[in-house]
């Protein structure tokens, strides 16, 4: 165990090879599940300081602002991280649906014995 990451009060995020960490993303008011999404450090420096999420893409090998296209933002209201530091939670309030599908969360289906049922309908 490091000690000073695992207990300590400095922020020491541990990113994985590719220079990412994790992050899930739930909402402030509700605590549901809103999305899961990777943050390298400039993605973490930007949701910080600007209080709206930012992400690392890996399929398009890019830095992205949540809803900057859709202008579905994340407004952060509290950032946490994980006693190993290599994942973060962060709770924030989201202007519209969360996922690129118009869904609220991007965890709308249940998976069970007969496949997948729809928990959410898409907006």
């Amino acid at each position: 165990m490091d000690e000073p990451r695992d207990k300590g009060l400095t922020l020491n995020p541990k990113y994985d090879r590719d220079g990412l960490i994790t992050a899930v993303v739930t909402d402030a008011a509700t605590g549901e599940v809103l999305m899961l999404a990777h943050m390298n450090d400039q993605a973490l420096a930007l949701t910080i300081e600007t209080r709206l999420a930012h992400f690392w893409s890996r399929s398009r090998q890019s830095l992205w602002k949540k809803g900057e296209t859709s202008g579905n933002m994340l407004e952060v209201r509290d950032i946490r991280i994980d006693c190993d530091q290599d994942a973060v939670w962060v709770k924030a309030v989201p202007a519209g649906p969360t996922c690129h599908t118009g869904a609220r969360s991007c965890f709308f289906r249940r998976v069970g014995a007969e496949g997948l049922t729809a928990v959410d309908t898409v907006e």
